[in-house]
């Protein structure tokens, strides 16, 4: 049976008087900021702090918690504006969207003390958070991995390894998801899931840097947790029913993912539709070809689908809704349109598309990252399969 995923409507006039206000934030934010700053940043893998602390400085580090808690207020609705207008301008913060998702099961799971000790400082960009939930032999089968907290007194020591943990080295605490207990232990696959708060300095905490290059400033590492000793208050909700929490994060994952897959696409159709204008290499602008004209609408249009998409899942999540479908969805169009609007805007540019100088080739790692990361594109596909469509399990 073929499940409705569009029982809550997202009030259009509402949401986009909400995210027009952020994303002007983001443009005064932005102009202060070149794309050659982010160039170098990128390309010495340099966290870009100063972009950092100015986003403090407006608030908008603040966006998406309750103001009641020393936020900005706003939700996954306004965290999204911030993402895809920063991204529109060429500056790529995966930090941004890193710890704006790891706070979503502190906040809503955490007690009033973890929530001052781990979220408060990141609304004012003095601490950041990272995630660590991917092991190199579970892979995207996350119930299958092996990474352990068990018990030792009042508090947990913390055994495993994650892989591809993007800006580990940069932030000071990671949300990790561990088993508490074993897969042969529990009844379901997908109990025994818990979700801990872990210093990034804290002793039996080791990162390795991977060799890895897809055009972020921070880096990917490879994490190993040796025996790593976890206060009692580290533990986030209940021990073995984090399950919740940590799907609440990755919604919020796929939805900033979109945010940033949306920005950048619009960022190259930008630049291929300003050189399409002035190219004129049989005296009239090649921008008035069909043949890549065509290209660049096409993009456009796939873009603007994956933004409403994006929009409608934000929407829902900030209203206590099941945004599932529509953020795995969203991720799926978003990354794909991103991908076709950078392909367009290469083949707009010819071979100086591929000149690093005009600042094309450079966008095709992040964009094509997103197709396979933070969760691959067949995988959305099998969800929508499954659980929208009704169909049986493919994988």
């Amino acid at each position: 049976m073929i499940s409705n995923t569009s029982d809550m409507p997202f009030g259009p006039g509402s949401v986009a008087e909400r995210m027009h206000d952020i994303r002007e934030a983001a443009r005064v934010v932005s102009e202060g900021f070149s794309r050659a700053y982010m160039r170098e940043c990128i390309d010495q893998h340099r966290f870009p702090q100063e972009i950092w602390e100015t986003l403090g400085e407006y608030g908008l580090l603040g966006i998406s918690i309750p103001e009641d808690l020393g936020g900005s207020g706003g939700g996954q609705v306004e965290l999204v504006a911030l993402m895809e207008a920063l991204a529109e301008a060429g500056l790529v913060l995966p930090m941004l969207l890193l710890t704006g998702f790891a706070r979503v099961p502190i906040i809503r799971h955490g007690t009033p003390e973890q929530i001052e000790r781990f979220v408060k400082p990141t609304i004012s960009g003095t601490e950041k958070l990272c995630f660590a939930i991917t092991e190199p032999d579970a892979g995207t089968n996350s119930f299958a991995m092996s990474s352990l907290a068990t018990r030792e007194g009042d508090g947990y020591r913390l055994t495993g390894r994650k892989v591809f943990i993007s800006g580990a080295a940069d932030a000071n605490r990671m949300l990790v998801v561990a088993r508490t207990q074993k897969v042969g232990e529990v009844g379901r696959r997908t109990e025994g899931m818990s979700l801990f708060v872990v210093d990034t300095d804290a002793p039996g905490v080791q990162l390795q840097p991977l060799n890895i290059d897809v055009g972020w400033p921070e880096r990917q590492y490879l994490v190993f947790f040796d025996e790593v000793r976890l206060d009692a208050d580290r533990l986030i909700g209940l021990p073995g029913q984090g399950l919740a929490g940590m799907f609440e994060a990755l919604n919020s994952e796929r939805l900033l993912v979109t945010a940033m897959s949306v920005g950048l696409g619009n960022y190259a159709l930008k630049k291929a539709v300003a050189y399409a204008n002035e190219r004129k290499p049989f005296g009239v602008p090649i921008g008035g070809y069909q043949a890549l004209q065509h290209r660049l609408a096409e993009a456009k249009a796939e873009l603007e689908a994956a933004r409403l998409m994006m929009i409608q899942a934000a929407a829902t999540f900030d209203a206590g809704g099941n945004a599932g479908a529509h953020a795995n969805m969203a991720k799926l169009l978003g990354s794909r349109a991103a991908v076709k609007a950078v392909e367009a805007a290469l083949q707009t540019h010819g071979g100086y598309g591929f000149d690093r100088d005009y600042d094309i080739i450079t966008l095709w790692p992040s964009v094509r990252l997103m197709e396979i990361a933070p969760i691959n594109n067949e995988m959305l596909l099998n969800y929508i399969g499954e659980h929208v469509l009704g169909l049986p399990k493919s994988y």
